[in-house]
């Protein structure tokens, strides 16, 4: 030891040679002894060692980091999967048309936490407006060639089942009222059997993020094929 070196007084030395595992259980005590023996060492002394740690480190906070993503990725996909579910066993209860409808307005958008939901529906009927009236909000009735124009909305390309989108307003003609507080929605375009036009169930909600390109659509589209299903039952 140097003569210039700091002696620890006799109580002390022997309290920390009693119980070091206390001193190795301390994180600020332990980063001071790391940093004073980086000082001691020099500015010209790479501790490999030292850098070695940081990086172990640090690749465990970004395994730590991927884990919780991964985790709350596998509950949030869980969560979606048993609400999908509740909605199609609620849709499965109407026993006529016109409840239908009820519980699309009602529980299904509850149970979904949308903010608005249409049903749109084809037709080469003139008195098709006059008999959407008479359903409700819920249901519109346009011209043929509308729904492949508005689920596309404006873009080219195949046309998919489902089609997730951000909007700055939705479209009052499918909305009403609701249509300037929509800032995202979804498009499921339903197959309504041989011989019939297409129909388009649009979902719409004030969170921008609920509905955007980047989510999967796995589970809509799951939806979207009962709820055809279901459809068809209440259609001559």
């Amino acid at each position: 030891m140097s003569s210039n070196s700091v002696k620890l007084d006799t109580p002390l030395r022997d309290a920390i040679l009693a119980k070091p595992d206390a001193i190795l259980d301390d994180q600020a005590l332990m980063n001071a002894l790391v940093s004073a023996n980086e000082r001691a060492m020099g500015s010209n002394i790479v501790d490999l060692r030292g850098i070695a740690m940081e990086r172990m480190e640090a690749r465990l906070d970004r395994l730590e980091d991927t884990h919780r993503s991964v985790i709350a990725a596998a509950y949030e996909n869980l969560a979606g999967t048993n609400q999908i579910h509740r909605a199609i066993l609620r849709l499965l209860d109407p026993t006529d048309f016109e409840s239908f409808l009820q519980v699309l307005s009602g529980d299904l958008a509850e149970i979904m936490r949308i903010d608005a939901i249409t049903l749109v529906l084809e037709t080469v009927q003139d008195d098709g407006g006059s008999a959407a009236a008479r359903m409700g909000e819920m249901l519109k009735v346009v011209a043929p060639g509308y729904i492949d124009s508005f689920a596309a909305n404006g873009r080219g390309g195949p046309a998919r089942q489902v089609t997730l989108r951000q909007v700055q307003g939705g479209n009052p003609q499918i909305f009403g009222d609701k249509a300037e507080w929509v800032r995202s929605e979804a498009c499921l375009r339903l197959d309504l059997g041989a011989g019939r036009l297409p129909g388009l169930l649009v979902l719409g909600s004030e969170d921008p993020h609920q509905f955007t390109p980047q989510h999967g659509t796995d589970l809509l589209t799951f939806f979207a094929g009962v709820f055809e299903r279901a459809i068809r039952r209440w259609l001559s």
